[in-house]
């Protein structure tokens, strides 16, 4: 656990060359340290919060750089603590010169995280809003971004907290009736209870039912793009990126290995992966690829499989029999090169692929970039049908989702437990294992090991 008492300081701004940068201080001597350090007529904090300040940062005599300062008292400020950001100009040099003074000062260097983890601590947010923090900063769409800003807001974490809280009423009750064991009393109404558990067990399973759509839409959505040799995969993916990203050549057998590639289409990010055509080789480094091809086949949410006019619906069967397509992923069938097939003959193709197909069926031209627009409906569309609900309240994280799962099997132990006429003491047990996996979410319940798990992976000065 970190020592509150101490003052930390990072560069909360990207590492490089930049117009300006910005270095965070924070803790209990945050304004005696920098007020050593720079050229204010009056200690810091005799100035107002949330007040900025055009001075010096100075080592002895020499000026090392004029910077803006904006003071934070606690506990109005991010981490509830004293806090000072120097805005300095962004040379490499300027940076490191103010943080060693700093350090020299009595700062210490803060650890991944540890300005959010005080915040956490200092009780300005609970533990799934400091989550939503670093789901923020890396936050690569306009999807991932709206549904970090409402989880940082804290709609997610007031949600567990009612639900925990009619919960916490009816586990008081029941220790209530341990304690009067001997006495045959009843506290806890057994009917209000069961409702209780019934209405959580939906509104988990609700949340629960949300983090597929959320997690692809957090990581980006894996769209494979397979197919037989030299059927446009290649082109299908340079168009699809607006780029010349993978070669394109019309020899059978040129993508070996796996090319990937991200594109924000409506809002939402999608990575594009180009594989190995599949078809029976005896080349070994070919044979590499067909495999990977396979791997991220599983791996992938939706699949777009490529075919030309010429093939039969039973080789287009065979290979859909080879994906081994699990429930959750989409399948798309794209009729390739339909700029060499007659507009007769096309509708033909398309009416006998849909009467063997229930997948959409999809003409495009991937080289004169025809009907493309069709495949980013297509797209969207899948994404749309993930969303089991309106709600804005939307599972991202795997940790979540874990102790939700958990929380859930207790409701449904304890449930069965009072159709059965369980003891008190296994329903106080069940209750008491809702409570936990429910508290670990929002942080009323937590350990060192859970926050180091955290905040292991957000970045310095954050």
């Amino acid at each position: 656990m970190i020592d509150r008492e101490t003052t930390i300081c990072a560069i909360a701004t990207p590492p490089g060359t930049g117009a300006i940068a910005v270095i965070r201080v924070s803790g209990p001597d945050a304004f005696s340290i920098c007020n050593k350090i720079l050229s204010l007529p009056r200690h810091l904090g005799e100035y107002p919060t949330h007040t900025a300040h055009l001075c010096k940062v100075i080592d002895n005599s020499e000026t090392i750089d004029e910077v803006l300062v904006t003071i934070f008292k606690g506990p109005r400020s991010y981490t509830g603590e004293d806090t000072v950001e120097i805005s300095c100009h962004g040379s490499h040099y300027i940076q490191q010169r103010i943080m060693e003074l700093l350090l020299r000062n009595g700062a210490f260097l803060a650890q991944p995280g540890e300005f959010t983890l005080r915040a956490f601590l200092n009780g300005k947010m609970d533990l799934s809003q400091a989550e939503a923090v670093a789901d923020l900063i890396q936050s690569s769409s306009q999807a991932s971004h709206r549904i970090a800003m409402s989880q940082m807001r804290g709609e997610f974490s007031k949600q567990i907290q009612q639900l925990r809280e009619q919960l916490v009423h009816f586990a008081s009750l029941i220790e209530l009736e341990l304690d009067f064991s001997e006495e045959d009393v009843e506290f806890a109404d057994r009917a209000s209870l069961q409702k209780t558990l019934v209405d959580l067990i939906e509104q988990i399973q609700q949340l629960t039912n949300s983090f597929q759509y959320g997690n692809v839409i957090k990581q980006g959505v894996p769209v494979t793009i397979i197919g037989k040799p030299n059927v446009g995969k290649s082109t299908l993916l340079n168009t699809l990126l607006n780029e010349e990203r993978a070669i394109v050549s019309d020899i059978p057998g040129t993508t070996r290995d796996i090319i990937e590639d991200t594109i924000n289409i409506g809002g939402i990010l999608f990575r594009f992966i180009d594989t190995a055509g599949i078809r029976h080789t005896s080349d070994t480094i070919e044979s590499m690829g067909i495999e990977r091809t396979l791997i991220n086949v599983q791996k992938a949410t939706i699949i777009l499989y490529l075919i030309e006019p010429s093939e039969q619906p039973s080789e287009i069967q065979q290979m859909i029999s080879m994906l081994s397509l699990q429930e959750h992923q989409f399948l798309a069938i794209i009729l390739n090169k339909t700029d060499r097939v007659e507009s007769l003959d096309l509708q033909k193709i398309k009416e006998n692929l849909q009467q063997h197909f229930p997948q959409p069926i999809i003409s495009i031209s991937a080289k004169n970039k025809i009907n493309i627009d069709k495949i980013h409906n297509f797209l969207l569309d899948c994404i749309k049908s993930m969303r089991h609900s309106e709600s804005n309240i939307i599972i991202t994280n795997a940790r979540h989702y874990e102790a939700l799962i958990h929380a859930q099997e207790a409701a449904m132990r304890m449930l069965e437990g009072l159709k059965t006429g369980l003891t008190n003491d296994l329903l106080a047990e069940e209750l008491r294992q809702i409570l936990y996996y429910m508290g670990t979410i929002s942080g009323t319940i937590t350990n060192d090991e859970i926050l180091g798990n955290i905040f292991k992976n957000f970045c310095i000065g954050k």
